[in-house]
């Protein structure tokens, strides 16, 4: 999976690394592992700090792609290493960040909804970069249900706090949720 998340990125690093005077020629494979590292890490990050909303939102090719939290933290990340590794000023490293990371990002997540390929796969993705922590989940089930708005409880066309509660407490006044099932064990 490593090896073709760094194919995607050289195939989108025309403009931002390889024809970017900022960065010298014989630093571009060091600048396209730089930003293969960044993507990497940021999905790593954003699911060992419990951010799966993020990550579920990234990939589920509903929201820009640009916009989701996952992705300004990969590109955040890639304009530091950019701006120490190379001496970029600010406004290079952000123009080169901003020109690969999104578009990067916005093609992993077309490879990983399309079911005619299989290299691109979300649950082997998160497995390799969780070094196979997410295994006992069902991602693709997980992104399923994101998609359809399953975990929308509350009806207000997001995923927070209020719709776990609801999920707890149930739905209705009547209850159903989880903490009146929890409760009839003790009756």
């Amino acid at each position: 999976m490593f090896e073709q998340l760094t194919d995607l990125i050289k195939s989108h690093s025309e403009n931002a690394i390889i024809n970017n005077d900022a960065i010298p020629n014989e630093k571009n494979d060091e600048a396209i592992g730089l930003a293969s590292s960044s993507v990497i890490s940021g999905i790593q990050q954003a699911i060992s700090s419990g951010n799966l909303k993020d990550i579920l939102s990234l990939f589920s090719g509903k929201h820009d792609v640009a916009q989701n939290p996952v992705t300004q933290n990969i590109k955040g990340s890639f304009i530091d290493q950019l701006k120490s590794r190379f001496g970029l000023d600010n406004t290079q490293a952000t123009g080169a960040a901003s020109g690969l990371i999104p578009d990067v990002l916005k093609n992993l997540v077309q490879k990983t909804n399309d079911p005619g390929n299989s290299q691109f796969d979300l649950q082997n993705i998160l497995n390799q970069v969780t070094g196979g922590k997410t295994s006992g989940l069902n991602m693709q089930s997980l992104l399923d249900k994101y998609k359809s708005g399953a975990f929308d409880v509350d009806g207000d066309g997001d995923t927070d706090l209020q719709d776990v509660m609801a999920m707890l407490k149930g739905n209705s006044k009547e209850g159903g949720g989880l903490m009146d099932t929890v409760k009839g064990f003790f009756k």
